[in-house]
């Protein structure tokens, strides 16, 4: 672990965040561009989902209540433009896909449940502060 310009611990190493954070820098960082794919609305539960094994479409609509087929395709084709899911015609009459994560995308996994398992455990202390906030 460093200490970057901000005085806090961060396995981030090499990079200097600038003070103030200039807005294009922000708007193009990699970890924001990730965090905000990774935070849409359905994303995290579809990755988790594959991660399991691989999904049929209808199966993978069937999985996710209140998923609406327009958004589980939108939402495949976006993992798919960013390599996280691989998309397979299987030669059945009538064709059927399949749906799996890319190393890529199970290489998300483990990043995922880390920050999943801190969410879980800081939770309480969380939504206490945000009662005292408020």
């Amino acid at each position: 672990m460093t200490t970057g310009n901000t005085g806090v611990r961060t396995a981030l190493t090499g990079h200097r965040l600038p003070e103030p954070v200039p807005a294009g820098e922000y708007e193009h960082c990699p970890v924001t561009d990730v965090l905000r794919r990774v935070s849409d609305k359905w994303t995290l539960v579809l990755v988790t989902l594959l991660g399991r094994r691989p999904y049929r479409f209808n199966e993978l609509n069937r999985a996710v209540e209140g998923i609406s087929q327009r958004m589980l395709t939108r939402t495949l084709r976006t993992l798919e433009s960013d390599g996280l899911v691989e998309r397979e015609v299987l030669p059945t009459s009538p064709p059927s896909v399949e749906y799996r994560l890319t190393p890529l995308g199970a290489s998300l996994l483990e990043p995922l449940s880390a920050l999943a398992g801190w969410a879980v455990d800081h939770h309480a202390e969380i939504t206490a502060a945000r009662r005292a906030a408020a």
